[in-house]
């Protein structure tokens, strides 16, 4: 008896760990406005989304050094938009907090859906 219970207590404190995999929470946007549409709220949304594309396309895997390739590479493609002016990794989870020039801060996660950042509507309009 005292091992059915030991084992049913051990069984109850597994099921309620977390899983630490963020990548498919950030990534999923069920419930979010779609990309394209929040794209089309402005030139720096546009931007903004245009990053969390390429952010979710670099995805590797979860370990470090994947995680870091991935911020790298959405970091360098970040740099290459006109209205940014700072853009700041976080170390410990899949996000980017970009600094536009109008004073604007956003963060962005990964935006999987399939398409690049040079897909997003709205992107290259001024």
């Amino acid at each position: 008896m005292k091992r059915a219970f030991a084992l049913l207590a051990v069984t109850v404190a597994l099921a309620g760990c977390p899983s630490y995999d963020e990548y498919p929470k950030l990534s999923d946007q069920d419930g979010y406005v779609p990309a394209d549409q929040y794209a089309r709220y402005g030139g720096e949304q546009a931007e903004a989304m245009a990053i969390a594309r390429e952010f979710g396309h670099a995805y590797r895997g979860e370990s470090r050094a994947d995680y870091v390739a991935q911020a790298d590479s959405a970091v360098r493609y970040a740099r290459t938009m006109p209205d940014i002016v700072n853009v700041t990794a976080d170390s410990l989870g899949h996000r980017l907090t970009l600094q536009f020039r109008s004073g604007w801060r956003t963060m962005v996660v990964p935006v999987d859906d399939g398409k690049r950042g040079g897909e997003t509507a709205n992107l290259h309009r001024r």
